[in-house]
């Protein structure tokens, strides 16, 4: 079921939210987050953003351009249920301030623009993405454990 903004403030005002985590993942699959009080957060982040520093996260940005945003989306919302206070949880795009396209390097932006070229192309309409975690098994296999 879709979410609106209006149905995302009436779950802050109805589970008494006393945080924001606004959530993102970086280039090497990371979920990284930014939390905020209540008190700094309204129905504007939706549109505006909540600006952070890019170079915070490794291989994104260089300290001499580092503004970004993270632009919530309402559909994800939920309610943390490990946190003491009541927390709000919201997955967010990372916007470039400059353009407001989403940033090259975020896998989320990616992945939507992978599934726009899909449909553009007529190849596809939806695009499915997820982690592929890999080991290997080895019957047998001998390591060198002498020093060089």
């Amino acid at each position: 079921m879709s979410k609106s903004v209006a149905d995302v403030m009436q779950l802050v005002k109805d589970e008494d939210v006393k945080f924001v985590d606004f959530r993102f993942t970086d280039t090497r699959g990371k979920e990284q987050h930014v939390s905020v009080p209540l008190s700094a957060f309204d129905e504007d982040k939706f549109e505006s953003g909540h600006a952070f520093d890019g170079s915070s996260i490794a291989g994104w940005k260089g300290i001499e351009a580092s503004d970004m945003l993270l632009v919530p989306d309402p559909n994800t919302a939920f309610i943390d249920p490990f946190y003491e206070e009541s927390t709000l949880v919201l997955t967010c795009d990372v916007v470039e301030p400059a353009d407001g396209k989403g940033y090259e390097r975020d896998p989320r932006s990616l992945a939507k623009r992978a599934e726009a070229y899909l449909k553009s192309t007529g190849l596809g309409d939806t695009a499915f993405f997820g982690p592929e975690p890999e080991f290997f098994f080895f019957d047998s296999r001998q390591w060198n454990t002498h020093q060089s």
